[in-house]
């Protein structure tokens, strides 16, 4: 029989097991707090690039958002435009009609149209998107915002650090760097940070005895199993018990918020989401996802994308002004990222579909330092293939860490030794695009 059970468990099985003892010992489930991110600050990390960032707002268009629907409109080729008009915006650049609230924030926006990938599957990716590597089977790479942690470390030392909705879970995956810098899921944005108070079963009394208890306990599985796997979770009542207390914690509840702002950004989860990330960068939180999928429009793409690019434009334009407005768009980088495009061809079969295309597309960012009112690279004539200025995505997620004055260049080692770094492998790594800042 194996003497060890929680050390030969994999970071999911961790996680539950801390889960169900907390919930058995406390009267109250720290699921929020698994992942949260216990770090304080930053490890080694020396600061480059544009640092005007504090915070990232992550928008994520899972599916395969259509460039040539979206924000890279061809109005001279029908034949591969379809239907959809080509609208002015108050940059120096043009969007399609549907997103018409998004043309008036065009001053603020950088639309990069020279995007590609070498993943034109979802899965792998999103999994590039978020990672800069590709997956590989003998090891999970941290997530983007796990990174932002662990070089930034956590601006509000109470709430976590790292904050995905929306989303699979996978996004907030912290690989190898263990617990204390992965994300905290949630799944609605209204329904707050779940199961973070204390239960009323409990009394004050009681819960100061069980964690005394459970700190007694801890230390004698500390001693005994000294390893860094069980280090990650030493701090967690601790961490736990100091969120429950917080004022901080009314940042997760949307429903603070007056009825008009909260229909301002669109009564439905992706804008709600966007509503609940403006209000965790503004109490301290480094970086938050939000996710907005249903863009594989293989069938029927017109209809598909006019309802997401509707849902899309009404959020997106509302947080790029309502951040403006309260003085937090500078310090925040709001992008807009997608795993690929969609192809120029039209599947008349499919009744007007497009599928992957991975050889272009293009993603927006805004605010953190970022130039607006302008585009950078270009497609060809048909939105098939970069013509100017290529991006990989190991560039893109290094622009990210150049707006925050991370070294997306800086040698990361896994437990194991190897080396990893924020922009990609060594072979692919991404160089930040630095003329789009201002």
């Amino acid at each position: 029989m194996d003497k060890n059970p929680f050390m030969k468990a994999d970071e999911p099985g961790r996680r539950q097991f801390m889960i169900n003892a907390a919930r058995s010992y406390l009267g109250v489930s720290l699921a929020p707090m698994l992942g949260a991110g216990l770090a304080g600050s930053a490890f080694g990390q020396k600061h480059v690039g544009g640092a005007k960032a504090e915070h990232v707002i992550f928008l994520n268009m899972g599916g395969g958002m259509s460039h040539l629907d979206t924000f890279d409109t061809k109005p001279r080729n029908k034949e591969v435009q379809g239907p959809v008009e080509s609208i002015d915006t108050s940059g120096d650049f043009q969007i399609s009609q549907y997103l018409p609230d998004t043309a008036k924030i065009g001053n603020h926006l950088c639309v990069i149209n020279s995007m590609t990938s070498k993943q034109g599957a979802h899965s792998q990716g999103q999994y590039l998107l978020h990672r800069s590597y590709s997956p590989r089977g003998t090891i999970v790479h941290p997530a983007m915002g796990a990174w932002v942690v662990r070089q930034k470390g956590r601006k509000n030392t109470t709430l976590p650090g790292f904050v995905t909705t929306n989303t699979s879970p996978g996004v907030s995956s912290p690989g190898f760097f263990g617990a204390e810098f992965g994300g905290v899921p949630l799944g609605r944005p209204d329904e707050g940070l779940k199961n973070s108070r204390r239960a009323g079963s409990v009394t004050e009394e009681d819960f100061k005895r069980r964690l005394a208890i459970a700190d007694a306990l801890n230390k004698t599985f500390r001693e005994k199993y000294q390893t860094p796997a069980v280090k990650a979770y030493d701090s967690l009542y601790e961490e736990a018990v100091k969120l429950m207390k917080s004022k901080d914690l009314a940042a997760f509840d949307i429903n603070k918020e007056p009825g008009n702002v909260q229909n301002a950004y669109g009564k439905n989860r992706f804008g709600q989401g966007c509503l609940l990330a403006r209000r965790l960068v503004e109490s301290g939180v480094r970086f938050v996802e939000v996710s907005h999928g249903g863009w594989d429009t293989h069938y029927d793409n017109f209809t598909n994308v006019e309802n997401r690019a509707k849902t899309l434009d009404q959020a997106f334009s509302t947080l790029v002004a309502d951040l403006e407005k309260r003085g937090l768009l500078e310090s925040t980088l709001v992008v807009i990222a997608t795993e690929f495009g969609r192809t120029p061809s039209i599947v008349a079969e499919h009744n007007s579909g497009r599928d992957h295309h991975p050889a272009c597309f293009s993603v927006v960012m805004a605010g953190g330092g970022i130039a607006g009112g302008q585009k950078y690279g270009e497609s060809d004539e048909n939105g098939a293939r970069v013509a100017k200025d290529p991006v990989t995505v190991q560039d893109f997620n290094a622009t990210i860490g150049h707006a925050l004055g991370i070294d997306h260049a800086q040698v990361v080692s896994s437990p194991s030794g190897r080396p990893f770094r924020m922009g990609g492998a060594e072979a692919e790594l991404g160089k930040p695009i630095e003329s789009i800042f201002g």
